[in-house]
């Protein structure tokens, strides 16, 4: 297999997620919130559960309220696993 393909191979069991920027005070680090909602497995209520993930944002582009897409990655540091792909909306200003 060629390198071209194994990174095409390793590029497709990455996590994408989708959320909004809670958090963006660290240097080339943004805190992202991310909403999951499911239907509880015994009282058959939807339930919202909010994780919140730090991914590396190496150009500091991503604002307070952005929502971003992020995907995993090796561990960057002792809580970062996750990168930044892209800004999906840029947070509206009021």
């Amino acid at each position: 297999m060629s390198e071209i393909q194994e990174t095409q191979v390793a590029a497709r069991h990455r996590r994408v997620l989708q959320g909004t920027v809670v958090s963006d005070k660290m240097d080339k680090t943004i805190v992202v919130q991310v909403i999951r909602r499911y239907k509880h497995p015994r009282y058959r209520k939807y339930v919202n559960e909010r994780l919140r993930y730090k991914a590396h944002d190496e150009r500091n582009e991503a604002k307070l309220g952005d929502v971003v897409r992020i995907v995993s990655s090796r561990p960057l540091s002792r809580e970062k696993r996750w990168r930044l792909q892209g800004v999906v909306e840029k947070a509206t200003i009021v």
